[in-house]
């Protein structure tokens, strides 16, 4: 019996509309699943943003006219930012500008802060007017060169500072002029913290690749595990140079131990064991430069290698985290870890490394779907 015989011209016009529902359901699913899903994990400060700004330049189109205009404001205020950073330090440290002339640009650039922004977050981007900005421009530049403000950023382990810190103060007097405009590397080396989900599309080898940002603070992963059943294979991003600083939500808890620590929860999630974990542990250029006046043993006395040996110490650090890594087990539900070395500001290094892991990412999805 022909039951739509007696249904009437509303019930046959709401099947329609059901029918097309469920038709568009499946094939934006089927669409879906062609798309290479890889998600960014890692603790506050470990690279995942400026990754994400080395793919739009390898794999996308850069940085258009708009976006560097917005990065203009981001890249001033980091500027400010480090400098006020470094001043609120010196009050803690019981440092002395060296000059006097030091003291009367200190209070400029603290009066203008206090008239200007305010009382605001560290981490809120700080939007000022171009014009007024560059009356302190030469007060930024006199204090960079004041002894006490430079012997300050070099105890930056026992503050918060933001790695960028010496390359914007070195290029204070170009960034405050009101016909900048960033570099590539100026904003690569920019920072604004991620308080949301974002997402980003770009294309390797036909196939469509969504790489997924989320932040990396504390406060910000519960919004991690939303994501971990829809993702084709995981990067986490860990600071080498992280090992001698603390994290900014808690004075008492080292950086590292904090990322290692997260990455072994990660590794053990149920959603990942069939899954590719890529590991970049990254910052190595200031990791380099900082084992060579802060021993890791100091704060790691498990290392035995030899000291101020760089080399030494990246591998002791690899070896943490891998050794997070679950016991192997049979058949295609074992977790397969990929470690590199990256930094993540050097567009060669990403470059090179990207190629490898993009085959990785590749496969895992292949295998995923049973492709292969």
């Amino acid at each position: 019996m022909c039951l739509d015989c007696f249904a009437s011209a509303e019930q046959v016009a709401q099947k329609g509309i059901s029918n097309n529902i469920d038709d568009r359901i499946k094939n934006d699913k089927k669409i879906d699943e062609k798309i290479v899903k890889l998600l960014l994990l890692g603790a506050g400060e470990s690279g995942k943003s400026t990754f994400i700004k080395q793919l739009m330049i390898i794999k996308g189109s850069g940085f258009n006219e708009r976006s560097r205009s917005e990065y203009i404001v981001i890249i001033r205020s980091n500027l400010l930012q480090v400098t006020r950073s470094i001043l609120s330090a010196m009050a803690m440290l019981y440092i002395e500008l060296e000059k006097q002339e030091s003291k009367e640009d200190r209070d400029k650039i603290l009066n203008f802060l206090k008239d200007e922004v305010g009382d605001v977050d560290p981490d809120e981007i700080l939007e000022v007017n171009p014009a007024k900005l560059q009356t302190i421009s030469q007060c930024i530049v006199n204090l960079w060169k004041d002894e006490g403000f430079r012997a300050c950023e070099l105890r930056r382990k026992e503050y918060q500072l933001m790695d960028s810190a010496c390359y914007y103060l070195d290029m204070a007097a170009e960034i405050c002029s009101p016909n900048y405009q960033p570099s590539d590397q100026d904003i690569l080396r920019s920072r604004k913290k991620t308080t949301s989900i974002s997402e980003y599309t770009f294309d390797i080898k036909k196939v469509q690749l969504k790489v997924i940002d989320v932040g990396g603070q504390r406060n910000e992963r519960r919004k991690w595990l939303q994501l971990f059943d829809i993702v084709t294979s995981i990067i986490f991003l860990a600071s080498l140079s992280d090992y001698n600083l603390r994290l900014a939500e808690n004075q008492q808890t080292n950086r590292m131990v904090e990322s290692i620590e997260l990455f072994a929860t990660i590794v053990q999630y149920p959603w990942f064991q069939n899954k590719s974990i890529i590991l970049f542990l990254n910052k190595t250029d200031l990791f380099e430069m900082e084992i060579q006046n802060s021993n890791i043993k100091d704060y790691f006395p498990q290392y035995t290698g030899p000291e101020l040996d760089a080399e030494a110490a990246k591998n002791f650090v690899k070896g943490m985290y891998e050794d997070k890594k679950p016991a192997p087990r049979e058949g295609p539900d074992s977790t397969h870890l990929f470690s590199h070395f990256t930094c993540a500001t050097d567009t060669d290094n990403i470059t090179k490394v990207f190629k490898n892991v993009q085959e990785i990412i590749l496969r895992s999805y292949l295998n995923e779907f049973n492709l292969v």
